[in-house]
């Protein structure tokens, strides 16, 4: 079990109980393109089996597969209820997960898919002087 994958159990757990820390804004908004249920990315997820704790005591984890793997190892996961248009065949019933998208959490990681309707607004260390 890799250092990363405890840290990604840790802020999942943190996210649970830890009231947001806002570095960034995040602007636009969702373009229903299916991008961000097509190309999760798990920082931290490194293989099968770290994923498949993830889904023991996270069960709404269940509702994803490793789709591939990044350019640093990491898993990258698909929602297992996109339709054929690439949309959520189950929006109504869909976890707190999907619902919070995008997240400002302290595990949040600051990126967005390309082609997202979302973006992200960096602080820079001059803003937080003004």
């Amino acid at each position: 079990m890799s250092i990363d994958f405890i840290k990604s159990v840790y802020y999942e757990i943190l996210s649970y109980f830890v009231p947001e820390k806002i570095d960034y804004k995040i602007e636009g908004s969702c373009n229903k393109c299916g991008k961000c249920c097509k190309e999760i990315r798990c920082y931290g997820l490194k293989n099968e089996k770290e994923f498949k704790l993830m889904q023991f005591f996270f069960p709404h984890y269940k509702r994803f597969f490793i789709h591939k793997i990044d350019n640093e190892g990491n898993l990258v996961l698909t929602c297992k209820y996109l339709d054929d248009d690439g949309l959520c065949s189950v929006y109504d019933k869909r976890p707190k997960l999907c619902r919070n998208y995008p997240r400002r959490t302290i595990s949040f990681n600051a990126e967005m898919i390309d082609g997202c309707g979302f973006k992200i607004i960096k602080k820079e260390f001059k803003d937080y002087l003004k």
